[in-house]
């Protein structure tokens, strides 16, 4: 299948990666990206882009991994809730190996050589920060646009919906610190995992930056707590500093490993807040024509299980691989209803997931996640849910699955 002309908005994990993929099959693929590889690879970090193994598989099946044998590998998730009643103390710790590992490749060091990758492939790529009069041209020009970008009066051509979005604010106070020198885990790496309760959530994991190996540390404050503590942040030093009180304060065995901490460099930082949403996935254009939304334009979510760049990369093959099987056949508002569709049926489970997780634990989470410190088996397959989350379902969301789950498991 060839011939076909299909223009992307945003060369991010999945609009680059569906166009890499789709130039394999033949098409005719143009990428318009609002910043050139320089731009990326000096400015801020982007992302924490933890990516687990199916998601990378993505990537190795169109042939898009260049740091795999160079970047860190996280080997488990380890999960901690530390004691209300006994300052410096864990009340509950337990730690599930991944099946096959995990890696995170800083979207500046991966971004700028997919963006080579892509035009040695073939590919166009246009600089442009583009809007509704660019994409009106776009799609006179192509058989089909796919908007994996965009803010203002590109992201208002996506209607929220309601039905799948049930915040309406932002529900963390979030922030990224990039560092250098914090002491590795005992036995095996891990996504470090501590849930503060009233307070938010610290997780940290091994990476790989433009400066060689790295950790990011990744802080989710509930709004209004002590963890929403960036806005009055003047600067990166100061952003480091403000990362290890967080930790001196809640978290003291985190914050041991980084008495020896630097920032990776003065654009390693990133703090803000977004309400998670998800939205509707076709876009129609003042011409009547229409454009479909992947991944982050359309099913957004906050970053607590670590999904974001995990769910652009399935977006991304879901909507390759719907492309593919549509042959000649018109790119019709059926077509992106169901490529969109296809996607939900996976996506769904990860939205529902996380948004429980931004919600106060309801008791039969609360048992499951202390079982698993019993349970290696359940902590395992808690682990291996941020790889596949439908396979916490129904019995991490639905109390009567949950325990009849665990009954299960102790007998």
């Amino acid at each position: 299948m060839s011939g076909r002309k299909i223009t992307i908005l945003g060369g991010g994990q999945s609009g680059l990666q569906l166009a890499c993929g789709l130039l394999q099959h033949g098409y005719e693929v143009s990428v318009v990206q609002n910043r050139d590889a320089e731009d990326l690879r000096t400015g801020k970090v982007m992302s924490s882009q933890c990516m687990f193994h199916d998601a990378l598989q993505n990537e190795r099946d169109i042939g898009l991994d260049f740091w795999g044998k160079e970047c860190p590998t996280v080997d488990s998730i380890n999960f901690v809730v530390p004691s209300p009643e006994h300052a410096g103390e864990k009340a509950l710790e337990w730690n599930g190996l991944l099946d096959l590992p995990a890696q995170s490749v800083d979207q500046r060091v991966k971004v700028p050589v997919w963006m080579r990758e892509f035009e040695r492939r073939g590919g166009k790529l246009e600089i442009r920060d583009a809007g509704i009069a660019d994409l009106e041209a776009y799609a006179a020009g192509s058989d089909l646009v796919v908007v994996a970008a965009g803010k203002g009066d590109i992201a208002r051509l996506f209607e929220r919906d309601a039905s799948r979005s049930p915040f309406d604010r932002p529900q963390r106070a979030l922030a990224l610190t990039y560092v250098h020198g914090m002491v590795a885990r005992a036995d095996h790496s891990a996504v470090n995992f501590n849930l503060i309760p009233g307070v938010g959530e610290y997780f940290v994991f091994p990476a790989l930056t433009n400066s060689g190996p790295c950790e990011i540390m990744v802080f989710e404050g509930i709004p209004g707590g002590p963890m929403d503590c960036w806005k009055d942040v003047a600067g990166p030093s100061e952003h480091l500093a403000r990362s290890r009180w967080i930790l001196e304060t809640f978290l003291p065995w985190e914050a041991a490993r980084c008495r020896n901490v630097e920032l990776t460099d003065a654009n390693g930082i990133l703090s803000g807040a977004f309400p998670p949403t998800v939205r509707k996935p076709i876009g129609k254009l003042p011409s009547g024509r229409l454009v479909l939304g992947l991944a982050d334009a359309v099913c957004l979510n906050d970053p607590i299980t670590g999904q974001g760049s995990n769910n652009a990369s399935k977006a991304a093959r879901c909507y390759m691989d719907a492309i593919v099987a549509h042959g000649d056949q018109p790119y019709d508002a059926t077509f992106m209803q169901d490529a969109f569709d296809a996607y939900w049926n996976y996506a769904q489970f990860v939205v529902g997931w996380t948004n429980a997780m931004l919600q106060p634990p309801p008791p039969h989470v609360l048992n499951i996640m202390g079982s698993a410190q019993a349970m290696p088996v359940l902590a395992r397959r808690i682990a291996n849910g941020f790889n596949n989350p439908p396979d916490l379902f129904p019995w991490f969301a639905v109390p009567e699955e949950a325990d009849k789950y665990l009954r299960q498991l102790a007998a």
